[in-house]
């Protein structure tokens, strides 16, 4: 019963996840982008201190490194990831974002093993870095003679946020304070809230250019609600029960919920290129993480 209950939380898990790009597309016609993903977090922020102080066993950062870790995960992993996410997606579909994004894992493995002491990559490691990066070139096709079009702009922004994101990640766990997660992910939220709202005056967002649809707010609510408060508590359960490795799976999933979320609901097209960016991401992750795979996938064959 363990082994159905983990295999459909993580499903959801990457349906609500890979879903979120689709919403964020949706309501990028109502919101400016950054102050969009501001309220996105405002909203979830509150929510998530909430579940710190039931769950954790402290609600809110005590010491000078703790704070430190919780404003590197605010500032890269929260303000950075999503204020960049926002305005690529401007110029390019939820599928080819969330491909994409999906070489954060990529990314933080190649970060902490050039960063982090005892952490070095192998030749077949760089391999696997060199891989996943060639998937994001096969899609954001960069074209030499005009390298800076609308399109190419956009899907590069998309990968600025994967950066940002695996960057954070590497740098919290060099922080390394002793805090709960929930408490670092909450306080993370409202300080990654504050940064982009400073970050939306300082491009000149105005809310007075927000439009209050039926759409608008129901895209805020599912990503408040559903994509951030949700879909932490299900990743907080399922990284206990199931491990780094498996839980990184998760990204690798996400993007064909989102490609099937932007077909149905926003008509999104999803072409070869897309597809063929996604195997080779997935190629480079599978050659990245060779031996923890080798290592996982006896014990998912097991009934456990």
């Amino acid at each position: 019963m363990t082994r159905y209950r983990n295999l459909l939380l993580f499903v959801l898990l990457a349906a609500t996840w890979g879903s979120a790009f689709m919403a964020i597309k949706a309501g990028l016609a109502f919101f400016p982008p950054v102050l969009f993903a501001a309220f996105r977090y405002d909203v979830a922020g509150v929510l998530m201190i909430g579940y710190a102080a039931y769950a954790a066993d402290d609600w809110r950062p005590r010491t000078g490194p703790q704070w430190a870790m919780a404003l590197a995960g605010g500032a890269l992993m929260i303000a950075g990831y999503h204020a960049f996410l926002f305005v690529g997606e401007q110029g390019t579909t939820s599928a080819a974002a969330a491909v994409i994004v999906a070489t954060s894992p990529i990314l933080t493995t190649g970060f902490a093993r050039g960063l982090l002491v005892g952490q070095r990559l192998t030749v077949a490691g760089v391999a696997g870095l060199l891989l996943g990066l060639v998937g994001v070139g096969i899609l954001v096709q960069p074209d030499p003679s005009n390298l800076l079009t609308a399109a190419v702009r956009s899907k590069l922004l998309v990968l600025a946020a994967a950066v940002s994101f695996a960057f954070g990640s590497v740098l919290t766990r060099w922080i390394d304070a002793p805090l709960d997660i929930e408490t670092m992910q909450s306080w993370s939220m409202l300080l990654g809230a504050a940064l982009m709202h400073v970050v939306s005056v300082g491009l000149g967002e105005s809310i007075s250019a927000v439009r209050w649809t039926g759409t608008g707010v129901a895209a805020l609510l599912y990503l408040s609600l559903a994509a951030s408060s949700l879909g932490f508590l299900i990743y907080f359960d399922l990284h206990d029960r199931l491990g780094p490795v498996e839980i990184n799976l998760v990204s690798y999933v996400a993007p064909v919920f989102a490609a099937l979320s932007g077909f149905l609901f926003l008509g999104e097209v999803i072409d070869a290129v897309t597809v063929t960016g996604f195997l080779v991401i997935v190629a480079g992750f599978a050659l990245l993480k060779r031996r923890e795979l080798a290592e996982e996938l006896p014990r998912l064959a097991a009934v456990r």
